[in-house]
């Protein structure tokens, strides 16, 4: 049997380039070059515990399966051993010796068009080059390696990244495994320093299978909950685990740990926290899900596996059929993770139906989570799901702080009731005196409150829930709801019947009135809508709703008022008033006046009215009448 060759090696000229960059890299990134390393140790170990399984006969069996690093400060020397499957010399040549990796090619062209203003991180691990990382560091390295197999000779490869290698037989007892000393350059000695090392280790490969010790101690201490099964995980684990991930001193509000073999095989364990940190206004960059591969950390926060609305939720996401390598403009183009994010989210969905079930527990996420899930009416996949999920205040709530489903709404519609009513104002408050809403609260008919302006782009997407359409109290058609009987209520002073004169002048007075305010409405006309309210202001046609157009109005930065229609109630007594007055002088002003009041009272109740001071002093004025009436009055 022919003995392999020993001796000096020369690279390949690529070879020589690439580690070229590497040696000569001053980027700040540099510490992942432990990441690489680690990684490889422990994907040695998992393939000698794979041997092991088929029942090979294994070198060293006694072994403990670990990664151990020790660290010389002085001497600026690191060391990473690993007792997993070792290597032949022939695997040295093929692993090591020679990049053989399609893409190392790419890698140098990529460097050499730019990208040296870039973190390497990408790029090392988009091109399979992760070994080579450690001569941004290292100003020599020798690896000392025997492989699992009985009988094999110990070998030792050396270099100093400057185009050469030396492979040589290594004698006397060489245990089974790997062992890389780094000797380190001197502006990079920190690597040396076992607390930076115990970092680097708990950020990058905290959850690797195996134990990492540092000096002797175990840097990788907390356990990767989402790869245990989850009948066995206690709540206090869990607890302790997202307090570890995120930092909160609170529980999490609830857990989803989930594990996925097909279409794509992954483990996440996510968390809905308590309370919602990401104040609005501050200019936070929203959080992601951390993601593993095989329980090394890939990237922090990524962004991509759950859509926006649902950022809220903390967590991992580890995968075994990513490639460990993968860089991260890669993820972003990448099929296995667009299926894991699919699957995932299907996964919230469920959890958060369950979650549902427990309506006191779900206010209380809905409260702090509510308002950012409610941007999820563009996910049309999820239209169905979201509907059930979704809440809001109600007329027929019992404060603000009410909560209805769409599903509760309609399963106590009024008989002969088709669609499902809403109205949009800053309040409560607001919406209780709203005159749009008059005829339902005297037909008994709930109305959905909305308060945020998400609340009418999400119901303008659902569109529908079931058999109901979803329609904006406003444009409601008030034949259709007058035709409902009325519910009962406290009796009112009855108003006195509307006389033949006054009926027959009322079209004049809607006639004046538009004269008054001219191009600022459209048109004057009857209201069937009022009860209570002498008038309001109604959006011509049924395309937006007023608070709709405010919010466009906002964005195209238009502060100008729209025209509107005004609606005036006939059976008012302010409106008799002014019949009385149209009937002696059509032209008194205190028809202009009353009808300017009216006009911009309800403009300060659409939201429209930005200069209130001419309201203000027909108030007063109005106010300085009347009292003089009252005290009069009094005086008889």
């Amino acid at each position: 049997m022919t003995q392999p060759a020993a001796g000096d090696f020369s690279f390949k000229a690529e070879v020589r380039q690439l580690l070229d960059i590497l040696v000569h890299s001053l980027y700040t990134n540099r510490e992942i070059f432990l990441r690489e390393l680690v990684s490889n140790a422990s994907d040695a170990l998992d393939k000698l515990r794979f041997e092991q399984s088929k029942g090979a006969e294994i070198a060293d069996p006694d072994l403990e399966l670990a990664i151990s690093i020790e660290a010389d400060k002085d001497k600026k020397i690191l060391t990473i051993a690993d007792t997993g499957l070792g290597m032949t010399h022939d695997e040295i040549v093929a692993n090591i010796g020679t990049i053989a990796h399609s893409g190392t090619a790419d890698f140098v062209k990529a460097a050499a068009q730019g990208t040296e203003k870039k973190s390497l991180e990408n790029f090392i691990g988009r091109f399979g080059v992760g070994f080579y990382s450690v001569f941004m560091v290292a100003k020599e390295v020798e690896l000392v390696t025997r492989s699992y197999k009985p009988g094999e000779q110990a070998w030792r490869w050396t270099s100093d990244g400057l185009g050469t290698y030396r492979i040589e037989p290594v004698e006397g007892e060489v245990k089974r495994g790997t062992t890389i000393t780094v000797h380190l350059k001197d502006d990079v000695d920190k690597y040396a320093d076992v607390h930076t090392l115990r970092d680097i280790i708990r950020r990058h490969s905290n959850f690797v299978t195996f134990p990492i010790l540092v000096a002797g101690e175990r840097a990788n201490t907390v356990q990767a909950l989402w790869r245990e099964p989850k009948f066995e995980v206690k709540p206090e684990q869990y607890a302790e685990f997202y307090k570890f991930l995120t930092h909160d001193i609170d529980d999490p509000l609830d857990t989803l740990h989930t594990s996925v073999d097909a279409p794509v095989q992954f483990s996440a364990l996510l968390f809905v926290p308590q309370k919602n940190y990401d104040v609005p206004g501050m200019g936070l960059e929203r959080k992601g899900l951390d993601l593993y591969v095989r329980r090394v950390l890939i990237q922090k926060d990524n962004k991509d596996i759950l859509p926006e609305y649902l950022s809220f939720l903390r967590g991992v996401v580890d995968s075994e059929d990513l490639p460990l390598n993968i860089s991260r403009e890669t993820l972003q183009e990448n099929v296995l993770l667009r299926k894991i994010s699919q699957t995932l989210v299907k996964q919230v969905y469920s959890e958060l139906e369950r979650l549902a079930n427990d309506k006191d527990k779900y206010a209380e996420f809905w409260r702090e989570h509510g308002k950012l899930f409610k941007f999820g009416y563009g996910d049309y996949l999820q239209r169905d799901k979201y509907a059930e999920l979704v809440r809001f205040n109600s007329s027929a709530s019992e404060d603000a702080d009410g909560l209805v489903s769409l599903a509760e709404y309609a399963g106590r519609m009024r008989e002969g009731q088709k669609e499902i009513y809403y109205a949009s104002g800053p309040s409560r408050e607001a919406l209780q005196l709203n005159p749009h809403l008059e005829l339902f609260r005297r037909k008994g008919l709930e109305v959905l409150y909305l308060y945020e302006p998400v609340d009418e782009f999400a119901m303008d997407a659902l569109g529908k829930y079931k058999d109901h359409d979803l329609k904006a109290a406003e444009h409601a058609d008030p034949a259709v709801i007058e035709a409902l009987p009325d519910v009962e209520q406290a009796e009112k002073p009855e108003t006195p019947a509307i006389s033949d004169e006054e009926v027959a002048a009322f079209p004049d007075l809607l006639k004046r009135m538009k004269e008054i305010l001219g191009e600022r409405v459209t048109e004057v006309r009857e209201s069937k809508r009022l009860k209570d309210s002498p008038a309001c202001l109604v959006t011509p046609g049924e395309h937006m709703t007023a608070s709709m157009q405010k919010i466009m109005r906002a964005m195209a930065k238009d502060t100008s008022i729209p025209q509107k229609i005004m609606e005036v109630n006939r059976d008012h007594p302010l409106t008799r008033n002014l019949l009385a007055v149209l009937r002696t002088d059509p032209q008194d002003n205190y028809l202009a006046l009353a009808t300017e009041q009216l006009y911009e009272a309800a403009l300060l109740q659409e939201g429209y009215l930005t200069d209130p001071h001419a309201l203000v002093g027909r108030i007063q004025d109005h106010l300085t009448r009347a009292s003089g009436w009252y005290r009069d009055r009094l005086k008889k």
